[in-house]
């Protein structure tokens, strides 16, 4: 993802476009009494979620193009079907900010695909290709533990139970792909040229879903959730696509006991990422949890270094993230 600069900061309250599109998913503004009960939410398992990561790095650096990228992908395609889960893969072709051409793969499971009503969830799967914030070892490839890899574990993770989940709106679990391959260290966050060398892969899929019509009742992306202690306030750009989607979401996590980790108050630090794609194209609300970090004022201080490894990821982010998209996903109802 892109962190932000000032003038994409002042244009987003110049934009009101998605306020209809998020008024679509107040329905838990709706009072659950006198509803038959819902079968209890799964737990999520923190050590599995943390062996999802770890299984992701020992491929390597999962750069678009290379071995580890590719046995890295059929691995996912290999958990999502265990899990259940009807497997889609969307491949093509992207440029990158310096004219390379690059093969792109984003893989979707769909668990009770018949169903009309949808969810979706997502995290980009590949890594960064350099590490343009390390001031070391800047053209090789990083790890991507936390940015790429913790998003994913934990999305496996709740794949691992989707299986048992027979009530309420289908799931659709994306896997972006191409998402780190935007411009590097010099243009981060100046002038809006490179904007659209991020995400590539949602850009790809929101212009053409692998399902045309597709829609779905609202989108949560989970962007570096694994880094240690991680507190997760309220991304500007979700707050002003989908508010509702934000404030479900932040309440959930209060009342599971996670209050200390899902801060109700709105930091502007994300330029652009997968959710904006989403939003922008398919007018599905969609929201990023990602990490703000205090001592940065911004992304997590291994962002894009080679400090992005197994070393940040913390038992205890991926299970508060877990388990609160699981109980917003387990509580939606027809």
């Amino acid at each position: 993802m892109k962190v932000c600069s000032l003038f994409p900061i002042i244009a987003l309250y110049l934009w009101t476009g998605c306020g209809t599109a998020d008024e679509r998913t107040n329905r838990d503004a709706w009072p659950d009494e006198g509803l038959p009960e819902l079968p209890p939410t799964p737990l999520v398992d923190p050590d599995s979620a943390y062996h999802y990561v770890e299984r992701q790095v020992s491929f390597g650096p999962r750069v678009p193009g290379s071995d580890a990228h590719r046995n890295c992908g059929d691995w996912l395609v290999a958990r999502l079907t265990e899990h259940g889960a009807v497997v889609h893969e969307q491949v093509g072709k992207v440029t990158a900010f310096n004219g390379q051409q690059l093969p792109l793969r984003n893989i979707i499971g769909s668990w009770s695909p018949d169903r009309s009503e949808r969810i979706l969830l997502l995290a980009h799967w590949d890594t960064r290709p350099f590490a343009d914030k390390d001031e070391e070892r800047k053209n090789e490839p990083i790890d991507g533990a936390n940015d790429g890899g913790s998003g994913v574990g934990v999305l496996l993770e709740i794949a691992r139970h989707l299986g048992a989940k027979e009530h309420g709106p289908g799931v659709d679990i994306l896997f972006t792909d191409v998402e780190d391959f935007g411009s590097p260290s010099g243009a981060m966050g100046m002038g809006e040229g490179s904007m659209d060398t991020w995400a590539l892969g949602s850009q790809y899929w929101a212009r053409s879903p692998h399902k045309p019509g597709y829609t779905a009742r609202f989108g949560i992306l989970l962007d570096m959730v694994g880094g240690r202690d991680a507190r997760f306030y309220q991304e500007a750009l979700s707050m002003q696509y989908a508010p509702a989607i934000v404030r479900k979401v932040w309440r959930t996590a209060d009342a599971l006991g996670y209050g200390d980790r899902f801060i109700q108050e709105q930091k502007y630090f994300v330029g652009t990422d997968d959710h904006v794609p989403v939003n922008e194209y398919l007018r599905i609300p969609t929201i990023d949890i990602i990490e703000f970090h205090e001592s940065t004022g911004g992304f997590h201080p291994s962002w894009h270094t080679h400090d992005d490894n197994m070393s940040v990821i913390d038992r205890s982010s991926l299970k508060a993230v877990g388990q609160t998209v699981m109980e917003v996903v387990w509580k939606e109802r027809d």
